[in-house]
């Protein structure tokens, strides 16, 4: 008997409340190798990372070194990290003074130069961690540490690790959002699952290069077949798919929840990424509107309307595809200016609106690159060189102290010597704010159990309400 596409469909289409019931049992499946439930009780219910690609140079912007205008210029040994890679002891180094100017913010008189004159009217909302090390002198090797523990090794993301120990507020978006991912160092291994159930990988709105005003939810809307054709279609796929689900099969079960997941975005993906919606004034607090802010502002904005909707990680990523990205100024430090102009307004804007709805009290806001910047010149004398020896990130909101400064680098800014916080350590002091145990939040592969800070990290207690 020869059978349509439409006999097809309505003979093993069983109804979309067949299809709802199975829906919530591959959900109790896929939970079923998730801890699903916090270990403790959370600070924080979600994270937006600032993600600066590149290396920030701390000590232009937030590590206020008074040496370095005192012995500008001035040549001294130093232990330069790729030098000692190579080998195996330091070189003459000429330090290089900030080109930009400190002063005292805040209430808490933080120094921090003007590099971010928007943000530093922020600082008494922010926790500064300056003795930040980490692993990579390269871009890559960096980048993924930064983003999954390891610098080579093929581990699930941060992100991945959040989805998989506290799984999605809002069934109908993903749990896990990078804005704008770059393609290089890492690429999306930086957002990736790895071992971990596929359901728990993020999803990427736009790419690096890509105006965000185009960036967007690959296939998201289907402009050729009718909402009940899709209907009847995703019945179709989900009988189909049922029929060859075998007990254990991640991947198969992945699949079918990607579908579901897929029909529910189209009612709300969409709605959640659209800005039309947002008065002139929320458009003017993020630079929209305005030439050098306007991309990077709208990346900001869409990452408090996801965080509204239950979005449990967010990242916005300022950077490009190149193997220099944005913020790696080996020869032209000035440029640091430029990025600065198109981050600083947007950023500031960001930790404003979240104020402004109660959002911050319980969002984590993580700003930060792979690395910093070394304290003496570079390429004759034009610029700075990576630094994974000592640096800045800050943190504000969440359950972390506002107005606060925890560590330092030595008094050239060149190595954390004091409330040293390595990368692992930081991982594991943001799962800690979500309710998560790094040391529990394992899975088992390969015959062993994993986790994100492998077998080190430490809570910085210090930094905590």
């Amino acid at each position: 008997m020869d059978l349509s596409r439409r006999s097809l469909l309505q003979t093993t289409g069983c109804g979309f409340g067949w299809l709802a019931a199975s829906a919530l049992a591959g959900r109790g499946a896929a939970a079923a190798s998730s801890p699903a439930l916090p270990h403790h009780p959370a600070k924080a219910k979600r994270v937006i990372f600032l993600f600066m690609q590149g290396g920030v140079s701390h000590v232009d912007s937030y590590d206020y070194k008074p040496r370095l205008w005192k012995d500008d210029q001035k040549v001294i040994d130093i232990a330069d990290p790729r030098t000692v890679a190579k080998t195996g002891k330091g070189s003459p180094q000429r330090l290089k003074k900030p080109l930009w100017e400190f002063s005292q913010h805040g209430q808490s008189g933080r120094h921090a130069s003007d590099l971010f004159p928007h943000i530093n009217r922020h600082v008494d909302d922010l926790c500064f961690l300056h003795g930040m090390h980490t692993e990579g002198v390269a871009h890559g090797p960096a980048t993924l540490f930064l983003h999954t523990g390891t610098t080579s090794f093929i581990r699930p993301s941060m992100g991945a690790w959040v989805m998989y120990g506290l799984g999605a507020e809002n069934e109908n978006l993903p749990g896990f959002i990078t804005l704008s991912p770059s393609l290089g160092n890492g690429g999306p291994r930086n957002y990736g699952n790895a071992f971990l159930p596929a359901i728990h990988q993020g999803t990427p709105v736009g790419r690096s290069g890509l105006p965000a005003t185009e960036g967007s939810i690959k296939n998201i809307t289907n402009s050729l077949w009718t909402p009940e054709q899709q209907r009847r279609q995703l019945e179709l796929l989900r009988a189909l798919g049922q029929e060859q689900l075998r007990p254990g099969d991640q991947e198969m079960e992945a699949v079918l929840e990607s579908y579901e997941l897929a029909w529910r975005m189209q009612n709300n993906a969409p709605g959640v990424l659209d800005l039309a919606g947002e008065s002139e004034s929320t458009l003017r607090l993020y630079g929209i509107g305005e030439k050098t802010t306007d991309n990077f502002g709208r990346q900001c904005l869409m990452a408090r309307r996801l965080a509204e909707q239950g979005v449990r990680f967010i990242q916005v990523n300022y950077g490009d595809n190149s193997n220099n990205p944005a913020w790696d100024q080996h020869s032209n430090l000035p440029k640091h200016g430029e990025h600065a102009a198109a981050v600083d307004k947007p950023i500031a804007g960001l930790l404003t609106d979240l104020k402004q709805r109660g959002l911050l009290e319980d969002t984590l806001v993580w700003w930060g690159g792979e690395f910093g910047r070394t304290p003496y010149a570079e390429r004759n004398g034009t610029g700075r060189d990576h630094n994974p020896l000592g640096f800045t990130v800050w943190l504000a909101g969440g359950g972390v102290k506002a107005g606060h400064a925890h560590g330092a680098t030595d008094e050239l800014g060149h190595m954390a010597v004091e409330g040293k916080v390595h990368m692992h350590d930081l991982h594991a002091t943001i799962l800690h704010l979500l309710g998560l145990d790094h040391e529990r939040l394992t899975f088992r592969h390969a015959g062993r159990d994993f986790r994100l800070t492998d077998v080190h990290g430490h809570v910085v207690h210090d930094i905590l309400t």
